[in-house]
């Protein structure tokens, strides 16, 4: 009976596997025990896709994300309280040796609370600014929520985020809208390239704070889309930090709620776009996979197998110059519980480069073949007229993907003493050829016509 017992825990437990590819053990850090009835819902799905969720104070003794120098923790949620310090488990600097070990975390901001100082400091280490003051909140006059904030207006209904452009994927597409109750707005430094912004507020929107007593605003923190309401940071090693403008977003109260507007009722979508969300952050979604990487002499048989990748005497160590090279590569995307095959967005293609200091070639790789949970891309191109050390790499990065970087080592030497052409294959040098004998074959006439010739004889006067 015990061995039938343990197959059914094992059963069990690969049955509530957590979705995540990096793991399913989540930290929610929340002050206040008796707000976790506000996020009942939000942590209910998270545990029924697989999450093993603990729920602790920061002011807890045993509150660590680490353990004995590993991660405790696979994910982290920091929701707002009331204290301004997280102490010393949760500072910035904890936050950001988390993320340098491929953690990943979910900060969700409330204009009814101080933001602590250490989150502070984290999202100016990222170039990520929130208002200084405490009550500051997004304000649009156009797109707010008439039952809730019909004075206020600080309820916003936005539609789902659109892509960033055309060959960005949009992991958080969806129908109808989303209720953004008193949110802190973001504004996004321009020189990071690893910061996104996921939902960004309107164009009439601006940060305003009802405590001040002007009747106008004459100084808003920022204005329009200058305003992020959820800001995305992923770092070089793929770990993920996003920023909630609004922690209420994840309450019960706006899952499916009802609103209103421009006179138009309206069933909030807050539950669903919070399993986006947190899809992408906790790393269900948005993640490659680089499977068998080949690259080989192409001496035709590219052209017959190339649908395959098993293509005898493969990866070879060295290669000559100007030689024809076939390389092929397996790519897959994580989707919540499988691989499958990757497919760039429209206007986006994976390039390889081959490089020794810098790419001598930048190739964009095409899709040849597909397998149940990879695509095989692939392409053919000449080595350089350079000798030396190359590498076969590509260096892939796209917004809300995990980064590629693959490389290969290889040697391109120079044309051996036997490999040259001979000089009578090369028509051009037939002119200095018949030169040459034209030469040795007059010369050698001179040297016959001067030995065979007799000398002429001089007379010879006789005297007396």
């Amino acid at each position: 009976m015990r061995w039938l017992f343990s197959l059914l825990l094992l059963a069990l437990l690969g049955a509530v596997q957590a979705l995540s590819y990096t793991g399913g053990r989540l930290l929610v850090v929340l002050e206040e025990q008796s707000e976790r009835e506000k996020y009942s819902v939000f942590l209910e799905d998270l545990a029924a896709r697989g999450f093993h969720t603990t729920v602790d104070s920061p002011k807890s003794d045993k509150l660590s994300l680490f353990r004995h120098g590993e991660r405790a923790y696979d994910h982290v949620i920091l929701l707002p309280g009331k204290s301004k310090g997280l102490g010393p488990a949760l500072t910035a600097t904890q936050f950001l040796d988390f993320m340098k070990k491929e953690g990943n975390v979910l900060v969700a901001l409330s204009s009814d609370h101080a933001t602590p100082t250490a989150v502070q400091s984290l999202l100016l280490e990222l170039d990520i600014h929130v208002p200084s003051d405490k009550g500051a909140l997004v304000v649009d006059h156009f797109n707010y929520d008439s039952n809730s904030a019909a004075e206020k207006h600080d309820v916003l209904l936005l539609p789902y985020p659109k892509p960033l452009r055309p060959d960005v994927k949009n992991y958080f597409a969806g129908e109808g809208f989303i209720a953004v109750p008193r949110a802190i707005g973001q504004t996004l430094g321009n020189e990071s390239p690893l910061i996104e912004p996921i939902l960004r507020a309107p164009c009439t929107a601006y940060s305003y704070n009802p405590k001040d007593e002007a009747d106008a605003v004459e100084d808003p923190f920022a204005t329009g889309e200058q305003l992020s309401i959820v800001s995305s940071m992923q770092a070089h090693n793929s770990a993920r930090l996003t920023v909630l403008g609004a922690a209420e977003m994840l309450q019960n109260g706006w899952f499916a709620e009802k609103a209103t507007l421009n006179g138009k009722a309206i069933k909030t979508a807050n539950r669903d776009f919070a399993q986006k969300l947190t899809a992408w952050t906790f790393k269900e979604t948005g993640v490659l996979k680089i499977g068998k990487l080949f690259h080989y002499l192409d001496e035709g048989v590219s052209k017959k197998l190339n649908t395959s990748l098993a293509i005898p005497e493969n990866n070879p160590k060295i290669y000559r110059v100007k030689q024809d090279v076939a390389f092929q590569v397996e790519i897959s995307e994580y989707q919540g519980d499988h691989l499958a095959p990757y497919f760039p967005a429209p206007g986006d293609s994976v390039q390889l480069e081959f490089s020794m200091l810098s790419p001598f070639h930048r190739l964009n790789l095409t899709p040849i073949s597909q397998t149940a949970n990879s695509t095989i891309f692939g392409v053919s191109f000449k080595t350089p007229d350079q000798h030396g050390i190359f590498n076969f790499r590509i260096n892939y990065r796209r917004p809300f993907l995990t980064n590629v970087d693959e490389k290969r080592q290889v040697t391109v030497r120079h044309f051996a003493h036997d490999e040259w052409p001979r000089s009578w294959q090369i028509s051009g040098a037939w002119v200095w050829i018949g030169g040459i004998w034209v030469t040795v074959v007059g010369w050698v006439a001179f040297v016959a016509v001067w030995l065979y010739s007799a000398p002429t004889e001089k007379s010879v006067k006789k005297t007396q």
